[in-house]
């Protein structure tokens, strides 16, 4: 069945759970915490990924990422305000301001070490038995 659009409405007219979604996080004050993108309209927007190749070739692959269902998503964006989740956007822009390294004052950039960002993934489950 094809989605039907509702006048100017960007949206299918009729939602349907997008499953488990690799969403980009960034390190919080107690851990892990979603990040938050911005529409060409500028309206905030969660992002998630149906895969973990068109999350690398979106936001490269230094970005860190956790699996989540579209519903959990949806549940922490709500206390925020944000009512739109964006699954498997194209394209992004760059960042608006160059990402800062942590090099002690006085330390030649050369000189200071670049740390990789390795995906954060959900732990296994413990074995029982």
């Amino acid at each position: 069945m094809a989605d039907i659009l509702c006048g100017e409405d960007p949206e299918p007219s009729e939602r349907f759970p997008a499953g488990l979604l690799f969403v980009p996080v960034r390190p919080g004050p107690l851990g892990c915490v979603a990040r938050i993108f911005r529409t060409p309209l500028g309206d905030r927007t969660a992002v998630g990924f149906t895969s973990e190749s068109s999350l690398i070739a979106t936001l490269g692959p230094e970005q860190a990422w956790i699996r989540l269902a579209e519903p959990a998503l949806r549940a922490l964006i709500e206390p925020l305000g944000i009512a739109t989740v964006t699954v498997d956007p194209q394209f992004t822009a760059r960042p608006a301001h160059p990402a800062r390294r942590a090099c002690p004052v006085g330390t030649a950039r050369r000189a200071c070490p670049v740390r990789p960002v390795n995906p954060v993934v959900p732990a296994p489950a413990p074995r029982v038995g």
